[in-house]
């Protein structure tokens, strides 16, 4: 399995964490990155799904491009929007910003026009060449949505108003008015145009983009339950619309989510998160029928009709955003990390075209999941059931017939196998005394061979000698013998093995003054001690004279 592979089954439902391998620290030279990549197993084993999908400490905003073909990324620290072409999966283009992403919407089928609005009250529009044009609004901003028939971008923030700024004539047009202190979220319908603000009063406002004026207001708070009244703010933090134009999804301060009908007033659906915390953002997978929810701590898919939990996928750090691939079961999360989280669930639907490798990856992972309910039972063959005195339990549930042979639990195969060979770990043991005893032998017989004694005439020479005897490379015959173990080891009292020259290391006479000045001249050079020298000081002693030698 690859490493950067991990699977969670919360609630029996198989969802694959794409970003779970290790990464690279971005102030790694190039250099030392492809090395790491050669040695390390971890790494080269991780899947990167999209090329450096991250940000240098948390991304904040998410959104794919309506045509599917690219990824926006915004984060930060320095503050920048990323760009990713999820055909060639990898990083498009990068853009530093002079301030935190608040929102961000595509104007165009893809990245080639985004609005962003800016913490520091500034709108900025970014072209396919980079930055274009900014514009500040009177107060802070903290949603925006794109109205494509009128071309206008309404920002909904800090105030009771809705600023309204068309993209066509380049100018601020009247705003909105509505009746709320300030407004935490606003959203467009996708059939009819409807513009839906959220507000810090409990409240969703409706106005109609055609003639600029409200048209409705529904007063979320008494479709929540009293305790979520109590204990939490009376705030409305998530808006958004499904496809069918008809459903409205409205996330509250205290955790709860409400599906509405727009021709109905009343909640269809009220999904408690029971975390108490704000929901940041609600989507709908159309083809599944599942809605996505999620708070700073968990994405929760529940059906939306029901209301029955589905799955749920808690993050190890805050979740600022969350976005949806389209038809498929892959979506992506903006954490307080530098990575972002993938994930891919096969029960919502299938891998995109960009990255359809998914399926069968997750494909081969079942089938060796399958494979691992035999790891607790032991292949056996008829030979091997007759030996154990087990044949009377062919046909019976106890062993599974396989291939030529069966399997069988592991725990009654140990037991019956220590039945049918009761000796077998005596005999065992035994065998592991005996070859602890060969080795100690060896060893005693190597350690007397090391300390063999070395003549005290000529000690030098005699080192020399051995030493050469045992690097010089052997003839036939001697390598013949030596194979058959009949090797003749080198006598330390006469190294050179002829008794004619056995008095050079006996008889004092013969002794090298290396000190004598004809020595000197003959041997104005003396070479250093070798490394062969150094073992044989260690490895030999000289022969002392007895004290009752004449």
């Amino acid at each position: 399995m690859p490493s950067g592979l991990q699977v969670i089954q919360p609630n029996n439902v198989k969802i694959f964490n794409l970003t779970g391998g290790k990464s690279l620290p971005q102030w790694l030279p190039d250099r030392k990155r492809r090395r790491l990549l050669q040695t390390d197993l971890d790494l080269q084993k991780r899947i990167e799904l999209l090329q450096d999908f991250e940000m240098p400490i948390a991304s904040t905003n998410i959104q794919l491009t309506r045509d599917g073909g690219y990824a926006l990324l915004a984060g930060t620290y320095k503050p920048r929007i990323r760009c990713y072409d999820l055909d060639q999966l990898a990083l498009k283009f990068e853009r530093h910003l002079v301030s935190d992403v608040v929102g961000m919407e595509c104007l165009s089928e893809d990245y080639s026009k985004v609005l962003l609005l800016l913490a520091n009250r500034s709108v900025e529009v970014h072209a396919q060449y980079g930055y274009h044009y900014r514009t500040r609004v009177p107060k802070f901003g903290r949603s925006l949505a794109y109205h494509q028939t009128s071309c206008d971008a309404y920002v909904a923030g800090a105030s009771s108003e809705v600023y309204r700024l068309n993209l066509e004539q380049g100018r601020f047009m009247k705003s909105l008015q509505t009746q709320s202190s300030a407004i935490n979220a606003c959203a467009i319908n996708p059939l009819y145009g409807l513009l839906a603000t959220a507000s810090v009063d409990g409240k969703v406002e409706c106005f109609d983009p055609r003639v600029k004026e409200h048209v409705s207001t529904l007063d979320v708070l008494t479709g929540l339950p009293a305790s979520a009244l109590v204990d939490s703010k009376p705030e409305l933090t998530a808006l958004s619309f499904f496809e069918d134009g008809l459903t409205m999804a409205v996330g509250s301060y205290s955790g709860h989510v409400l599906l509405y009908d727009l021709r109905s007033s009343a909640p269809m659906v009220v999904k408690d998160h029971n975390y108490g915390l704000p929901i940041k953002k609600v989507a709908l997978h159309k083809n599944a029928g599942k809605v996505l929810s999620c708070d700073s701590k968990v994405v929760k898919l529940w059906d939306w009709k029901t209301a029955q939990n589905f799955t749920a996928i808690e993050a190890a750090a805050d979740i600022n955003d969350m976005a949806l691939y389209p038809d498929s079961g892959l979506f992506f999360m903006a954490c307080e990390q530098s990575k972002v989280l993938s994930y891919f669930i096969p029960d919502l639907g299938p891998a995109p075209k960009w990255c359809s490798y998914l399926d069968s990856l997750t494909d081969e992972m079942e089938t060796d999941t399958a494979g691992a309910i035999y790891d607790d039972y032991k292949f056996v063959t008829r030979e091997d059931l007759s030996a154990l005195g087990l044949e009377h339990l062919i046909g019976t549930n106890i062993l599974r017939a396989y291939m030529h042979g069966f399997f069988m639990d592991t725990r009654l195969y140990q037991k019956a196998k220590a039945v049918a060979e009761p000796f077998a770990y005596e005999q065992y043991r035994q065998e592991r005394v005996k070859k602890i005893l060969e080795e100690g032998t060896a060893s005693r017989l190597e350690l007397a061979k090391a300390r063999r004694k070395l003549p005290k005439i000529n000690k030098e020479l005699a080192k020399r000698l051995l030493a050469e005897n045992e690097i010089r490379p052997k003839p036939a015959a001697e390598a013949a013998a030596a194979a058959d173990g009949k090797e003749a080891e080198a006598n330390p009292a006469n190294p050179l093995g002829d008794d004619r020259f056995g008095k050079l290391f006996s008889n004092p006479d013969f002794e090298i003054d290396t000190e004598h000045e004809e020595y000197k001249l003959l041997h104005p050079l003396q070479p250093h001690k070798r490394m062969g020298d150094l073992l044989l000081d260690q490895r030999f002693t000289a022969v002392e004279d007895d004290d009752d030698e004449d």
